[in-house]
């Protein structure tokens, strides 16, 4: 028996139907997506298809990898956007190329064909996920809008099946935004407690500073930082050569000035004009006295001593040795290793109202993951040029427990008073704003 020959709607039944097979039994989104915008071109003719979740190309016909940036694809996404603005996205239908405003119909022109039908992809509750944007040449018929609005049908059961509990949406209900805007302004008014970093050093509490005594040479550093003194012991030793050579020249000078004076009081018994220069020649021998004993002063200073037990706080050695300095000039610090304070740079641009007394907390950077708690003690009312360049007030904070090692560094960071949420998130972008447009 002759089996009949299959007419031609039989056929586009079959591939139909095979079309609803192929998306069902897509394996993965991947698979759907790439199934969507190329199995139907062979029944439909289309030149290109576009599909797109919540408003973002995710598929195009001929595309393995979409390009966000294609001119394309931003037509299509405008073109989605102005119908979910007219309320046009859950509609399937030919779309007219006067609903577009005038970019999108020259774009149009441009870059997809003349014919284009848009085919929703809705939820359970019948709210558009995303769409089909299918383009050709031929205008779309009537059978083939129907079997089409069919076919999407069977496309979005098939997208759900595989993403069940991802509700893709272009839009939410306007209750929906409604109540997300609500939650959102009152997290925003929640009162938290302000807090601000700021760089932060361990410098030492009631430190002995150890200045230059003299004009002159460094010679010698005897000490190394944080390396442990005794009282009387030399720190730094300085060139003492021409110091030196100054008290030997006053030296001899007073041995002159006393001869001179002697052998004059023995003329005086003799020599009236001898008796009477006596005066002269004993305050002679008194200012050279007095210029030798400044020089062995100058000499004894050569040789800088700790005036306190403790430890040597300094930054190099090398950096000073052979450099000349001043009278009062800052060398090192003599500081008791167990009485230490934090000492803050605090950022014009961070100042906040800190109270006496207010938290800190102290992370290191060489331990980032340790918390050391200290206190305010003083803040300053001008800010100081630091040396990064920036204005900064300088705060002053003590430890409640045994303090770090002087001179290590991190970042402290400080709480103040309470204030809601909107307030510490734009405290800084409403005083740039202010000092932009003087408000």
């Amino acid at each position: 028996m002759t089996a009949s020959q299959p007419g031609l709607a039989e056929r586009l039944i079959a591939q139909f139907l095979l079309l609803e097979r192929q998306a069902r039994a897509a394996k993965d989104i991947d698979h759907l997506a790439y199934a969507l915008v190329n199995d139907g071109q062979g029944l439909f003719g289309f030149r290109h298809a576009a599909l797109l979740i919540a408003g973002k190309v995710r598929a195009l016909t001929g595309v393995s990898v979409v390009e966000p940036n294609a001119p394309f694809v931003a037509f299509v996404e405008h073109a989605a956007a102005q119908l979910l603005r007219q309320g046009r996205s859950q509609l399937p239908g030919v779309v007219p190329v006067a609903s577009l405003d005038g970019q999108s119909q020259a774009d149009w022109q441009s870059l997809s064909a003349a014919e284009v039908v848009w085919l929703p992809l809705l939820d359970r509750q019948q709210q558009p996920f995303g769409g089909l944007w299918i383009a050709r040449e031929l205008p779309w018929s009537e059978a083939e809008q129907t079997l089409l609005v069919q076919l999407a049908d069977c496309y979005s059961h098939a997208w759900r099946a595989l993403q069940p509990g991802k509700p893709w949406r272009l839009r939410w209900p306007k209750k929906k935004i409604l109540a997300v805007a609500a939650a959102a302004l009152l997290v925003l008014l929640v009162p938290i407690r302000q807090s601000v970093l700021a760089p932060a050093e361990v410098v030492p509490l009631g430190g002995q500073v150890v200045a230059a005594p003299v004009d002159g040479v460094i010679a010698e550093f005897l000490v190394k930082p944080n390396q442990g003194v005794k009282a009387g012991e030399v720190l730094v030793r300085f060139d003492a050569t021409s110091i030196k050579a100054q008290a030997d020249v006053a030296e001899r000078s007073l041995n002159v000035a006393e001869a001179e004076l002697k052998a004059n009081a023995q003329r005086a018994f003799a020599d009236a004009d001898s008796s009477a220069r006596i005066d002269l020649f004993a305050a002679r021998v008194e200012q050279k006295r007095a210029e030798r004993d400044y020089a062995k002063q100058l000499l004894a200073r050569t040789e800088v001593r700790a005036e306190r037990d403790g430890i040597a706080v300094f930054a190099d050695a090398q950096r000073w040795t052979g450099k000349p300095v001043q009278t009062g000039e800052r060398l090192m610090e003599i500081a008791d290793p167990n009485q230490a304070e934090l000492r803050i740079e605090l950022a014009v641009g961070d100042a906040l109202a800190f109270a006496p007394g207010s938290e800190i907390s102290l992370f290191l950077d060489s331990d980032p993951l340790h918390r050391h708690i200290a206190h305010l003690q003083r803040s300053a009312y001008e800010a100081e040029q630091t040396a990064t360049g920036q204005l900064a007030y300088r705060l002053d904070a003590s430890f409640n427990e045994s303090p770090p090692r002087i001179g290590l560094r991190g970042t402290a960071k400080l709480y103040g008073e309470r204030a809601p949420l909107a307030l510490y998130l734009l405290r800084r972008p409403l005083a740039a704003l202010r000092q932009t447009v003087g408000l």
